[in-house]
């Protein structure tokens, strides 16, 4: 029988640092990535892919901006925005992974599911927003934009600027995760849960879209978990987890027990803007019936002893 992996690609999936995020730019680098995770095709794994969409939402968002600016063309929602890039960036994977394929001769399907991600309305994160979303603007603007929408600022010190913030609530159903399973249990190699999924809520009874983020590799543990994942890859730009990373003592981590993570998370050795989120959805994942967690880069896949193993 087949193994079954989810792999949640990481930001640097799609845009490097230091790049500007053009069309060109974006297909190398998805290509670079998908070519990886053929490594995993080559060895007869039923694959799900998941992956983020920061910095597409927000060119999105510059885009709404302008637009509104210069043409009176009014601005689209969150869930709009998040509905968009699923479409492009699945696109772009759908694409590069199918010429992979070619290349290799591997006779697989690939499907992009459009995927909403129910949250609850009454999450803690509504009441306090802290995700910054979209363009800087002044003052001036800022209160302006209040005035009209309603909408949270918080003040960027570094950058000198207000930002846009929305809620981060928790993911607590996939919409079409027993699709997804069926899909990719028949070897289809499945697209879902782009940019963490599209926010939705139950509203009186019906499906209604809000303004949110919601974790990528947190919608990807969900995923993992629901659709009985053998493996849940979460790939970044390093080759292992590491403590003390940068600092005198930094090492290199093989594996880590859910003991030995939830110690060090609480320690303060993993980033809340970078590691930390990753090392909470691999315990998600493990802590519900997940066999173990990899988290490594993309050019690793496919070995059986790469990356950090995150274990119960």
């Amino acid at each position: 029988m087949k193994k079954l992996a989810v792999v949640a690609l990481g930001g640097n999936a799609l845009i490097r640092s230091k790049e500007k995020g053009t069309y060109i730019e974006q297909i190398k680098n998805v290509m670079t990535t998908c070519d990886a995770i053929t490594n995993l095709l080559k060895q007869d794994y039923n694959v799900v892919i998941a992956h983020g969409n920061g910095p597409q939402v927000g060119n999105i968002l510059l885009q709404n901006e302008a637009g509104k600016k210069q043409f009176n063309v009014e601005s689209m929602p969150m869930d709009y925005c998040g509905a968009q890039t699923q479409g492009s960036i699945g696109y772009l994977i759908d694409q590069c992974l199918r010429n992979v394929m070619r290349k290799e001769d591997i006779k697989r399907e690939v499907v992009v599911l459009l995927t909403q991600v129910m949250v609850d309305k009454d999450d803690n994160g509504f009441k306090n927003p802290t995700k910054p979303v979209g363009p800087y603007y002044t003052v001036e603007q800022k209160d302006e934009y209040i005035k009209t929408t309603g909408a949270t600022f918080k003040e960027d010190v570094k950058r000198g600027g207000w930002r846009k913030v929305v809620a981060s609530p928790a993911p607590i159903k996939i919409e079409n995760v027993e699709l997804t399973k069926q899909l990719a249990c028949e070897g289809y190699v499945v697209v879902t849960a782009g940019g963490g999924g599209i926010p939705v809520i139950d509203k009186e009874g019906k499906i209604s879209g809000v303004e949110a983020v919601i974790d990528k590799d947190l919608a990807s543990a969900l995923t993992a978990v629901e659709i009985g994942a053998d493996e849940f890859y979460i790939l970044t730009d390093v080759p292992k987890v590491y403590i003390n990373y940068n600092k005198p003592g930094e090492m290199a981590l093989d594996s880590m027990t859910v003991k030995q993570a939830e110690e060090y998370l609480e320690q303060g050795q993993f980033g809340e803007g970078s590691m930390a989120p990753k090392i909470r959805a691999a315990l998600y994942y493990v802590k519900n019936g997940g066999k173990e967690c990899i988290i490594t880069e993309a050019g690793q896949l496919g070995n059986k002893d790469c990356g950090t193993r995150i274990i119960w």
